[in-house]
């Protein structure tokens, strides 16, 4: 047997100790205490973002296994030194302490949207509408008779740890059978209560008054919320287990409200286009809107709604974590210190959340500062840095080992890689080809857009520039670009205060009509042809 005392930062006064089994995997020890390090790959030793450092305790020697190749590519030799290792490399094999990093800085998490007019049934009582997402939670306690708001809460998504994206996290229920199903259920009810207990606490209200909670989630999400196998939503044919709205009494599931309360989960349309989406369509009106409208819910996945006239096209891409700041080598959360936007005039300026000192860069500062790069002439259009001899002043890229990088910030060091520049450049291209794909299904062309419609807790902080300025839209759209906000939860707020409206959105969601991108004819050609960045100066 092994104790691991575990601090958080160099401050020892709050550390606790866990006993476990030699051999086991670090990050197996921290989860199984309760403590939990980024960890955007699952677990794969492919990201590097679970960096702890480790200290011997008692005889003298390393603590844990030897250094693999995964930690030498991705750790600095400085860290090396320093005891730096990454928690799901390293098998425990003696006592010792584990420093974990800093969290005290809180994420910045959307919860306001648009709103429009409808019918309510103005009832007695109290009720919570949520957005689940796959990074994020948004909640709101409403007094059912007037429709106030009366408190809010927000939270980071506690299934981060098996997985920034779904598919991490259906990998973990393919690989760990109905366990994993009881623990991603578990540890997303977990959350749901602390934020029902908090959204209840402020206004001073009992939990046990709550009538309903609806939710409103993307297809995955909803399924491991319900405890339901979502291994079928991560291989052909992408079979959910249902795709109709959910009731049930909220206890069910384990949620600590009252022991009537209901609990109603949004219809899915497919896989990969869930109820978050459905509330988004008719929060917006897409239905019943004339012309052409594109409405896009920016996320870990990018989820795409075109209306012509009324009928609404749909499909889903695989936009992956980099445009929230993950699988980025400067990556961070949009918190505090965050990089949010970039300007290359005589040098790198850099605008942080909350004004701090910069610590990393998010997914609108990587965005903005790739937008930069590629506008001064430091990326070509294939997504490849110049040579150094010929990038323009200010002077910002270097060469690390192999490869160049351009070096926005020197202390602390803040860099974009050429690996960051793909990320987004593979974003891009899947959100790109989605809308052609719709487009050409509905045979209009992108200049023949009416509006763009951006949606959800990223597209919140995108400035169109970055949009335009990446390629993702054309330039000429830029002035037809509409923010809508947290749709979600605005979305879960009409099914709470309207049975009019949940029965619409139920009526919504069979009405969508579902593209396959991968099913699409020459959709690796339009893919490869949405990869090209806009040409710089």
């Amino acid at each position: 047997m092994a104790n691991v005392t575990i601090s958080r930062g160099p401050d020892e006064s709050s550390c606790r100790t866990v006993s476990c089994e030699t051999g086991i995997v670090l990050m197996d020890v921290l989860t199984g205490a309760g403590v939990f390090t980024e960890s955007p790959c699952g677990g794969r030793g492919i990201c590097g973002k679970c960096k702890v450092r480790i200290c011997p305790q008692g005889d003298p020697g390393s603590p844990g296994t030897e250094l693999t190749e995964a930690e030498r590519s991705l750790l600095k030799p400085e860290e090396i030194a320093s005891g730096i290792r990454l928690a799901c490399m390293t098998r425990i094999t003696g006592d010792c302490l584990v420093e974990l990093p800093e969290t005290g800085k809180e994420q910045r998490i959307l919860t306001d949207g648009y709103l429009p007019e409808f019918i309510r049934d103005h009832r007695e009582g109290y009720g919570i509408a949520a957005d689940i997402g796959t990074t994020t939670i948004a909640m709101s306690l409403i007094d059912l008779a007037s429709g106030k708001e009366l408190s809010t809460a927000s939270a980071v998504n506690a299934q981060k740890q098996y997985g920034l994206d779904v598919l991490s996290r259906i990998s973990f229920e393919t690989e760990h059978g109905d366990n994993a199903v009881h623990i991603l259920q578990k540890v997303l009810v977990d959350s749901c209560s602390s934020l029902i207990r908090e959204v209840c606490g402020s206004a001073g209200v009992a939990p046990d008054c709550l009538k309903e909670i609806v939710i409103a989630a993307n297809c995955c999400m909803t399924h491991m919320l319900l405890g339901r196998n979502a291994t079928g939503l991560g291989k052909a044919p992408y079979t959910p287990v249902f795709t109709e709205a959910q009731s049930l009494p909220a206890r069910e599931i384990g949620l600590k409200a009252g022991p009537d309360t209901v609990l109603y989960c949004l219809p899915q349309v497919s896989a990969y286009i869930g109820g978050d989406i459905v509330a988004g369509a008719a929060v917006c009106r897409l239905n019943a809107r004339t012309g052409n409208v594109l409405f896009i819910d920016v996320g870990t996945n990018g989820e795409i709604v075109l209306a012509r006239n009324g009928r609404l096209l749909c499909c889903s891409c695989a936009a992956g974590p980099a445009l929230e700041g993950m699988n980025i080598s400067c990556g961070m959360r949009a918190s505090e210190g965050a990089v949010e936007d970039v300007r290359i005039g005589t040098q790198a300026e850099l605008t942080t959340i909350g004004g701090t000192p910069p610590a990393g860069l998010c997914g609108s500062g990587i965005l903005a500062a790739v937008r930069e790069l590629l506008k001064g002439g430091y990326i070509k259009k294939s997504g490849a840095f110049v040579a150094l001899s010929d990038q323009p002043e200010p002077a910002l890229l270097r060469v690390c080992g192999t490869r160049r990088e351009a070096v926005l910030n020197r202390s602390p060091e803040l860099v974009v890689t050429q690996d960051d520049v793909r990320q987004v450049q593979l974003a891009k291209g899947a959100i790109l080809s989605g809308f052609r794909v719709l487009l050409r299904e509905a045979g209009i062309a992108m200049e023949d857009l009416d509006q763009v419609i951006v949606a959800g807790q990223f597209g919140a902080h995108l400035p169109a520039e970055s949009l335009t300025g990446t390629g993702i839209l054309p330039e000429e759209l830029k002035d037809r670009i509409v923010y809508a906000g947290n749709t979600s939860r605005s979305g879960a707020c009409m099914a709470l205060l309207s049975l009019e409206e949940r029965r619409n959105m139920e009526a919504l969601a069979k009405e969508m009509d579902y593209t396959d991108l991968a099913r699409t004819a020459d959709y690796e050609r339009i893919f490869a042809g949405s990869m090209k960045f806009p040409a710089g100066v």
